[in-house]
């Protein structure tokens, strides 16, 4: 029989890099991709990013949540937030659905569980570092991610 008193373990937990912000993933996440959009570029000071769908609902904010700062580079596009402490890229919320939520997968402890299978944006992609040729799914603009 199942010890049902047992504490539960979050999928995954991660957070910023000063230790402000913190939390916590309690599902797996579905979809991951690399973006080398200008937006992504400048935000974070390399040519590439690589993000992760979370499931709805399923990012809870364990500690810091007064620190998380948002920037929303244009209407249509994502939020981006960050530690306002430290300037760790945490997450992307959708402009129009806030349960939708992308994870940067460099804020996460530890293995995510998931590799991004798709890299989006490579129209924009920095001249000065090549897409490695690692057989993933290209696409000039946005990759379509999986409904959660």
């Amino acid at each position: 029989m199942a010890d049902d008193s047992a504490p539960t373990t979050p999928a995954l937990t991660g957070g910023c890099g000063c230790g402000a912000v913190r939390y916590e993933v309690s599902e797996p996440l579905i979809a991951a991709a690399y973006c080398h959009c200008t937006i992504c570029q400048r935000r974070t000071g390399t040519a590439v990013q690589a993000s992760a769908m979370a499931a709805y609902g399923s990012i809870t904010v364990t500690a810091g949540d007064e620190h998380l700062r948002s920037w929303q580079p244009t209407p249509q596009s994502n939020a981006k937030q960050f530690c306002g402490t430290c300037g760790s890229a945490l997450f992307a919320v959708n402009a129009d659905d806030p349960e939708i939520v992308f994870v940067r997968l460099g804020s996460v402890d530890g293995d995510p569980g998931i590799r991004p299978g798709a890299r989006q944006f490579v129209a924009y992609a920095a001249p000065w570092e090549p897409i490695p040729d690692d057989g993933l799914p290209r696409f000039d603009e946005r990759v379509q991610f999986p409904s959660s």
